[in-house]
């Protein structure tokens, strides 16, 4: 009998793998693809680009632009992109109530159509303005993405394999930045004449989510909790699961719903206010924070001055840091093949541990660069070592919780504060890095260090485990935690069927 009941099975595994390879590949391209891709691809045409800023106002004025007001248009121009993520990160929670998860994705791409239309035509239209309101739209876009698609693909995905497809999200970001480096290459986009293409390239991306995206469902929780819908979760779990024995699942959904009962879509102040969720909103907060202000991003900005210092040619820096962006899409893969053996506190723990330890490496070979002549290469072996340390855990599990650590009602609210709170931490420390670098000299890393320990800490000690448990369990360890005094469970709230998150 086994051996009758075995082939049946096979293609519905394969099915299931199918769906939700799709769903997760035409999520991720227009959405964390476009914000690695983005962020990276600004890299290469910095000198054309202020070039093009001072020939404008020549052109306008028949003035020259002082040396540092191109500086200060430059700086304007890097900085819009996190500010425009601060705006679509409070925009997602709306969008993602109102529209849904995946309405909300594909209208997204209306920033980057017009986006890459004002960087296609600004070098004709003689206008560096069009390049800094294109760099804000992006942004935003960025924003947008970068909250719902990781909410979209963890309620889409099966309990046993949610961490695994929500750590997607860091896949896609880690292959954005990849190809923003390679296709930033003096050889292919990174020349003087093909930046406006090289900005305006993001359109790709978008085109591809636009037409595979409509193919594929929706989030069944939102069409089950937020809109009421049964048959259309139905079938929205019947595709992603392959099969058409999911009621198992649609019961523990229809258990999510009545916990969810006639509460509304909390606004984000208010996950501050609610005693249920302390312990919830401050590893929101904590983590959130320590994984932009762990130093990685900074790494990136001081690779190629260690590169150079250990006998680089200039030449093939862009080369060197090319496989800086490969070592973190490497160790994304592997993080997403292995969370769910290892649980997510194991690689948060082992990511902040082992990034303290290179970091503080990283730090003696800088002091120590001038007394022997090998240890810049200890210092360029520290950089990938310290980026790979961020890719196992810290770049993708911090992404998750949101997701897992609250239920319906609050993860939209919860996104938009992990959201603004990224985006501000990352133009602090875009706008602080070159102060600490001025300040502390070789000893810049040290701050970075001491945030790496605190997270690991705070990791080890008050992060709970949500390996493996459906959203309710998570929900009622939770709330043991926050009311360690009660022995009961959460309380639940009526039978009636009421749309939880509507505005």
């Amino acid at each position: 009998m086994e051996d009758e009941q075995e082939p049946p099975l096979q293609p519905r595994t394969q099915i299931q793998g199918r769906v939700l390879f799709l769903t997760i590949c035409a999520a991720g391209i227009g959405g964390t693809f476009q914000f690695g891709y983005n962020l990276s691809i600004i890299n290469a045409p910095t000198l054309y680009i202020q070039e093009f800023t001072n020939e404008t106002w020549w052109a306008r004025t028949g003035w020259p632009l002082p040396d540092h007001l191109v500086l200060l248009v430059w700086s304007l121009i890097v900085s819009l992109y996190p500010l425009g993520g601060f705006f679509g990160a409070l925009l997602a929670g709306p969008l993602a109530i109102m529209l849904g998860r995946k309405t909300s994705l594909l209208v997204n791409n209306i920033f980057v159509v017009a986006a890459a239309i004002l960087f296609g035509f600004s070098r004709r239209a003689g206008s560096f303005e069009m390049i800094m309101l294109g760099r804000l739209l992006v942004g935003i876009s960025a924003g947008v993405s970068m909250n719902i698609q990781p909410m979209y693909l963890g309620e889409s995905a099966p309990k046993e394999l949610r961490g695994a497809v929500a750590m997607t999200s860091a896949i896609f970001t880690a292959l954005g930045i990849v190809m923003g480096q390679v296709v930033g290459l003096r050889e292919l986009l990174g020349g003087p004449q093909a930046w406006p293409l090289l900005l305006a390239s993001c359109l790709v991306p978008g085109v591809l989510q636009l037409a595979s995206l409509p193919l594929l469902p929706e989030s069944p929780r939102y069409l089950l909790i937020d809109r009421g819908d049964t048959a259309t979760c139905l079938a929205a779990l019947q595709r992603l699961r392959g099969t058409t024995e999911v009621m198992g699942e649609l019961a523990e959904l229809e258990e999510e719903r009545t916990a969810c009962q006639g509460r509304r879509a909390r606004r984000p102040w208010e996950l501050f206010q609610d005693g249920a969720l302390r312990r919830q909103v401050t590893s929101l907060v904590v983590l959130g924070s320590a994984m932009e202000l762990c130093g990685n991003d900074s790494i990136y900005a001081y690779a190629s001055f260690v590169f150079r210092e250990a006998g680089v040619p200039q030449e093939k820096v862009q080369y060197a840091i090319v496989g800086t962006g490969c070592c973190e899409l490497l160790t994304a893969f592997v993080s997403c093949v292995v969370i769910e053996r290892v649980g997510r506190r194991v690689l948060l723990v082992g990511g902040y541990c082992l990034m303290t330890c290179w970091g503080s490496v990283f730090t003696v070979a800088l002091c120590l660069q001038t007394s022997f002549p090998w240890m810049p290469y200890l210092a360029m072996s520290c950089i990938f070592a310290f980026i790979l340390s961020f890719g196992i855990g810290p770049a993708g599990v911090t992404g998750i919780l949101a997701t897992e650590l609250f239920d319906q009602t609050s993860r939209p609210a919860a996104y938009m504060v992990c959201g603004a709170l990224m985006w501000t931490m990352l133009f602090l420390v875009g706008l602080g890095f070159p102060f600490l670098m001025e300040g502390l000299s070789h000893f810049l890393y040290v701050p970075f260090i001491g945030v790496c320990v605190c997270a690991a800490i705070y990791t080890a000690f008050f992060l709970p485990e949500t390996k493996g448990k459906t959203f309710l369990e998570i929900a009622e360890e939770l709330h043991r935690l926050n009311f360690p005094r009660q022995s009961q469970g959460p309380t639940w709230r009526g039978p009636e069927v009421i749309r939880s998150t509507e505005l």
